[in-house]
């Protein structure tokens, strides 16, 4: 289990990892080891994630959504499997964590007495700007 926050849960067997051949630094080995991860998750059909973490999710991951649902991310800042793997496996449970945070409710508010007279007065000398720069139509 792959614990993302006190309610949230995922199962390792959820999550699907494959091994590609990565660029950057390594080397020939970069051409001989398959050290890059490429990790998918099924984020509209996970059971651990409720309805509306699961939106969230696929409004946060952005282009890493593909048209199945499943979120692709793929790691290989690292020379290392594991710690591609690790990161991302870290990558995605911060992504879930941002995801469980449900938004702030904006509570409208109304401007103060003073901003709304503060805005006339500049809206009124504007005007009187342009009403100076006119051409006097009687000239």
């Amino acid at each position: 289990m792959i614990r993302v926050n006190d309610e949230i849960s995922i199962r390792d067997d959820e999550i699907f990892e494959s091994f590609i051949r990565s660029d950057g630094p390594g080397g020939q080995n970069v051409n001989k080891v398959s050290t890059a991860v490429q990790l998918r998750f099924d984020a509209r059909r996970s059971p651990s994630l409720p309805p509306n973490v699961g939106k969230r999710l696929a409004r946060l991951a952005g282009s890493r959504l593909t048209r199945d649902g499943e979120i692709v991310i793929t790691a290989r800042r690292h020379r290392t499997r594991e710690a591609n793997r690790r990161d991302a496996l870290a990558r995605l449970v911060d992504l879930i964590a941002r995801a469980a945070v449900p938004p702030r409710k904006r509570v409208p508010t109304r401007p103060s007495r003073a901003t709304v007279r503060r805005r006339l007065e500049d809206k009124a000398k504007r005007a009187q700007v342009k009403r100076l720069r006119q051409a006097d139509p009687e000239e």
